[in-house]
């Protein structure tokens, strides 16, 4: 960083309309088939190195994927579920050439049956007894959804993880108390184990593989102004003080098109001695020892639906979305492509993928709706951030930095948050808080040569909610009778 100069000064900016800017939300929206089928969508995938939930001795590192965009919180009386026909799955790689080493599969139970009391509209306050949730699967529970964890090293399989209870829904202050304060607002940004909520403490799960899991509803982490992006660029997302020499995008007052709302969350804490880790190249701090990371979800090829309402699903898993890192799908492969991306593995993203890293549409846009000379073409900066698709994390760090800690920055590097020489954040993986959207864009300024830093962004830093410092880190989740999506 010493050689780099940061510039926070564009000349030449000017708005044009008429363009569909198809910019970037993470994953939330990223190809037209997987648009249609929201509890396969994976909205964001994090992983980074930590310590377990109940030993700060144990380092491990975290994987944390979330699926289902723009869940409302009071969408009951069923609320948000994980499917019960798909296969969620956490890839660890090769970081360089994106060869799964180990996977792990989440399956979760039937989404109609899982009932103590069937007479009844009520999923939530109303089970065997009346009354507030005070414990996962008491009594006023009326519905649980429970899953299984499988591992696959190679090609042996192995169930690591049975009956294992997922948390539920914030559903309001009369149903769930213990997510929110006795004005029934959500209360999040624990610091530790202790600090947690019941439920999300009875969801977090040690198995005796050494691993821990938790799965169950979560604030959306991701923040970004999306509606203003589509706004064909909405003045508020160039400038909001009338001072271009503060940076592009980095004045604040933005609006962030994600606040209140919830996503389904599943997630892993893998003791570092366990990974299969390699060395690899990273674009800015160099040789490196870890693994990549990727999610994908998948269903069977085949779904009979039966007059009587039942279903049949049979033959083999069809991959049917994936993401590594943010953005990719999203806001570089066009839009002929983004379907196949998602059915594809990242081990053939070199031939199939990486000319939209190389020459990435964005920039032309930026050029042509700012007046920016942004390089467009042979960008191998780019390309050796974003192929193989998946986020490279190196696991010989510390501890990095989690949000709201000293020391922590959105920016990552950019924003002098090292761990141990190495960025604390993306694109060395992924924390909850960084602020992927403007380290991508200022990635796309700056490179190839990053001689000089030109910060862009979309003058929204931060989240609506405080995550929290401890496994499974995602806020809690929004409460469906206490919520706001106004700025």
């Amino acid at each position: 960083m010493n050689r780099i100069k940061i510039i926070t000064h564009l000349v030449g900016v000017g708005l044009m309309a008429g363009s569909n800017t198809n910019l970037m939300a993470a994953s939330h929206s990223d190809a037209p088939l997987i648009k249609q089928d929201p509890q396969a969508n994976i909205t964001d995938v994090y992983a980074f190195v930590g310590t377990r939930y109940d030993d700060p001795q144990q380092k491990v590192l975290n994987v944390v994927v979330q699926v289902r965009p723009f869940s409302e919180p009071g969408d009951g009386p069923h609320y948000d579920r994980f499917a019960d026909d798909a296969r969620y799955s956490i890839h660890i790689t090769n970081p360089t050439t994106a060869e799964t080493l180990m996977r792990y599969d989440f399956f979760f139970s039937d989404v109609d049956r899982g009932l103590k009391n069937q007479d009844t509209i009520l999923s939530f306050g109303l089970g065997t007894a009346a009354g507030p949730i005070m414990n996962l699967d008491d009594a006023q529970q009326n519905f649980t959804q429970t899953y299984r964890v499988r591992r696959k090293d190679g090609r042996r399989f192995s169930t690591i993880g049975s009956g294992l209870l997922t948390s539920i829904p914030n559903v309001g202050g009369n149903v769930t108390p213990l997510y929110n304060d006795a004005d029934g607002r959500t209360v999040s940004g624990a610091a530790n184990f202790a600090g947690l909520d019941a439920y999300t403490q009875q969801a977090i799960q040690p198995l005796a593989s050494g691993e821990v899991v938790f799965a169950g509803p979560r604030d959306d982490g991701f923040f970004a102004d999306i509606p203003g992006i589509f706004d064909l660029l909405n003045a508020r997302i160039l400038d909001n003080n009338g001072d271009l020499g503060d940076g592009l995008g980095q004045d604040g007052g933005g609006v962030n098109g994600f606040k209140g709302f919830n996503v389904l969350s599943f997630g892993i804490q893998i003791p570092v001695e366990d990974l299969p880790t390699s060395m690899f190249n990273s674009v800015f701090f160099g040789e490196q020892t870890g693994v990549g990371v990727y999610a994908s979800v998948s269903r069977r090829a085949l779904r009979i639906l039966k007059s009587n309402g039942k279903r049949i699903d049979a033959g083999p898993f069809v991959q049917v979305n994936r993401m590594g890192n943010p953005l990719f799908n999203e806001a570089f492969v066009s839009l002929a492509d983004k379907d196949k991306f998602n059915k594809t593995s990242p081990t053939g993203d070199s031939q199939n993928f990486a000319t939209y890293a190389e020459n990435p549409e964005l920039a032309d846009l930026i050029n042509l709706l700012f007046g920016t000379n942004f390089q467009n073409s042979q960008r191998e900066d780019l390309v050796n951030i974003f192929i193989p698709d998946v986020l490279r994390v190196a696991t010989t760090t510390d501890p990095v930095r989690l949000s709201g800690q000293a020391g922590f920055s959105r920016l990552g590097f950019l924003g002098d948050d090292n761990t141990s020489g190495i960025s604390s954040g993306f694109p060395n993986g992924r924390r909850f808080g960084d602020d992927v959207i403007d380290i991508a864009l200022t990635a796309l300024a700056s490179g190839p040569t990053f001689d000089a830093i030109t910060l862009v962004g979309d003058n929204v830093s931060e989240n609506d909610i405080p995550y929290n410092n401890v496994f499974p880190y995602g806020g809690t989740p929004h409460s469906g009778s206490n919520n706001s999506k106004d700025p």
